[in-house]
């Protein structure tokens, strides 16, 4: 099995991807196969809405960027980790473009699979950040993983995140969790369980 953790930091090797490298130790300790993906600081366009993804037969969006190899990854993973830092009591929008495109282009790809959201910030605005992140888990009926507080560690640099010792040990123990329940979905396969099968979406607004 393997879990796709996305660094949605433009620093590879910041807050939140230290906060990312204490769930892989976690999963890694349970031969759980890990890979932390970085954005990295490149522009990350969001969706224009043009719909080309849903009409192409390759269904991929029409810009060509991370996205797509991401999409191909997340075919082959089990479980996924989005992590970002705060801004103005916000995700990183590299972050939110990039998932935005890649759950409207290849949401498939994701589709019942665990998934969990982490932030990291100095002060505030983590429950704020967690919450669009998450979104995109619960639209693409994806199981959340959680830990034994909300997902999130403080601190301005990479040492004072260490130095947070509840956020870290919030960050092990969502490795735990997420293994278990990977561990459960394997089990349910085994034994002949499979994906529940869905109504065909009904689409309504507030005028009709």
């Amino acid at each position: 099995m393997k879990v796709l953790l996305v660094n949605g930091s433009s620093r590879p090797n910041g807050c939140t991807y230290t906060a990312l490298a204490e769930v892989e130790k976690t999963l890694n300790e349970h031969m759980i196969e890990t890979e932390i993906y970085h954005l990295g600081s490149e522009p990350i366009r969001d969706c224009t809405g043009c719909g080309v993804c849903r009409r192409d037969e390759a269904k991929k969006c029409i810009i060509e960027d991370k996205v797509n190899e991401f999409a191909q990854k997340a075919k082959y993973a089990q479980g996924f980790v989005f992590g970002s830092p705060v801004y103005f009591a916000h995700p990183s929008g590299r972050l939110l473009s990039f998932m935005d495109r890649l759950f409207y282009s290849a949401g498939e790809n994701l589709k019942f699979k665990p998934a969990a959201a982490i932030v990291s910030a100095r002060r505030a605005g983590t429950t704020a950040s967690l919450d669009p992140i998450m979104k995109h888990f619960t639209i693409n009926q994806m199981p959340i993983v959680s830990s034994n507080y909300w997902n999130m560690v403080h601190g301005n640099t990479p040492d004072e995140v260490k130095q947070d010792l509840e956020g870290m040990q919030i960050m092990r123990n969502l490795g735990h969790n997420m293994t278990w329940l990977l561990n459960c979905i394997e089990a349910g396969k085994t034994a002949g369980i499979k994906y529940p099968q869905g109504e065909d979406k009904i689409w309504t607004n507030f005028i009709r």
